[in-house]
């Protein structure tokens, strides 16, 4: 049975939400699920925005059918090609043989690389700035490379001041019923998963975010319709002023994250000592990992938010401990940058940690490294305790 939405008078939510779902592309956990948006417009002419994950594909055909109630889909338009969003086009098109689909030029060899169905006819390749009538509605194309796709754009309708703005704006969790921004408590129940969304899928991009950001602000946008997660129709400042601080690799917080590894408690008991130094002294928003215990894309997403960030870890095989390890690739893979790190780390007999892990965060762009390192010989003595004690003022200092 249907489900959707209406979003105005002439415009609908189709999409759907997946709770099954364990992975977000098998990488990423997803305890909430996530929603796939599908918009339709019911104009002189009918107009679909994109397509969804074929995970909830009868759900949306279901709900395309409902709204379109006996008429014919005539335009598609594909604003990103990536399969949770393109999957059900094959279907569309043999749903409705006479349909046309929008894309640019780098959308239509995506669409032979997915699918098999012969394209003859049915292509109307847009670019930046061109336009398109559906009626009473007039749609203007913006391109947006990279965000996250080379394909990737943005629909513009200036009938109703929206934005479809594709992954951009987007965030992980499945919809409850309440499929607008000022339907529910978007800082405490969404604003973690939109961080950890962007930054884990977007966060390399942020130049390319602040193209798309400088169009956008061009435009007299009242509404801003994503592919993932809430409809925007209120406070549109909040999530684009959060769109550019992420972008701009700015933190949120002037705050501590403590990032450890430890194999025996050791690390671990290093870790804590710091923590608490900093808070006796007044720092009150401090985060703390186990990054056993912790996915990375947490991890990754709590760089991007914090201004300080501490790394412990023992050495491993004279190396960096594989996890840690991993966290900094993904650190460096995603562009962080513009924060203040130090080290801590620790070693039985051969301690390396301390210098290897400094050595990854000098090749990162716009790293401030505290002198300050600590590296401990199994446990923390008196003498470490004195070192702990100089870093923690370092910190503090800079954080209060």
């Amino acid at each position: 049975m249907h489900c959707f939405r209406k979003v105005t008078d002439d415009l609908y939510w189709v999409g759907a939400s997946d709770r099954r779902i364990e992975l977000f592309e098998n990488i990423f956990p997803l305890t909430k699920g996530v929603s796939y948006n599908s918009y339709l417009l019911l104009d002189e002419k009918t107009v679909l925005f994109d397509s969804a994950d074929y995970a909830v594909g009868r759900q949306f055909l279901e709900n395309v059918d409902a709204v379109l109630n006996g008429r014919s889909l005539d335009y598609l338009i594909v604003n990103h090609m990536e399969p949770d969003h393109c999957a059900m086009i094959d279907e569309l098109v043999l749903r409705h043989p006479g349909l046309q689909i929008i894309g640019n030029a780098k959308t239509f060899p995506m669409i032979d690389q997915f699918f098999d169905f012969d394209l003859e006819g049915r292509k109307i390749v847009v670019k930046e700035g061109d336009t398109f009538s559906s009626g009473k509605h007039t749609l203007h194309f913006v391109m947006a490379p990279m965000v996250h796709w080379p394909e990737a754009m943005m629909t513009y309708d200036a009938e109703g001041k929206i934005l479809f703005s594709a992954d951009a704006f987007g965030t992980f969790g499945a919809l409850n019923g309440n499929i607008f921004n000022d339907e529910l408590d978007f800082d405490r129940d969404w604003l973690d998963e939109a961080r950890r969304y962007y930054t884990n899928i977007v966060g390399k991009y942020g130049m390319q975010v602040q193209n798309v950001l400088k169009k956008a602000a061009g435009l007299d946008i009242s509404m801003i319709c994503p592919l993932h997660g809430p409809i925007w129709r209120t406070d549109l400042s909040y999530i684009i002023g959060k769109y550019d601080l992420w972008s701009k690799y700015e933190p949120e917080e002037k705050g501590v994250m403590i990032a450890y590894a430890s194999m025996y408690g050791n690390t671990e008991n290093m870790a804590e000592i710091l923590a608490a130094m900093l808070a006796e002294a007044g720092v009150k928003k401090i985060r703390m990992h186990n990054i056993s215990k912790t996915h990375v894309s947490e991890l990754i997403s709590d760089s991007f938010k914090y201004s300080h960030i501490v790394l412990a870890a023992p050495t491993y095989n004279n190396g960096i401990y594989p996890l840690m390890d991993n966290y900094l690739e993904d650190m460096k893979a995603l562009a962080l940058q513009n924060r203040t790190v130090a080290v801590l780390g620790n070693g039985t007999w051969a301690p390396q940690t301390t210098k290897l892990i400094s050595a990854k965060v000098g090749e990162m762009k716009n790293m401030n490294l505290m002198e300050a390192a600590v590296t401990i010989k199994s446990s923390v003595k008196d003498a470490q305790m004195e070192e702990l004690k100089t870093l923690s003022r370092q910190i503090v200092e800079e954080v209060l």
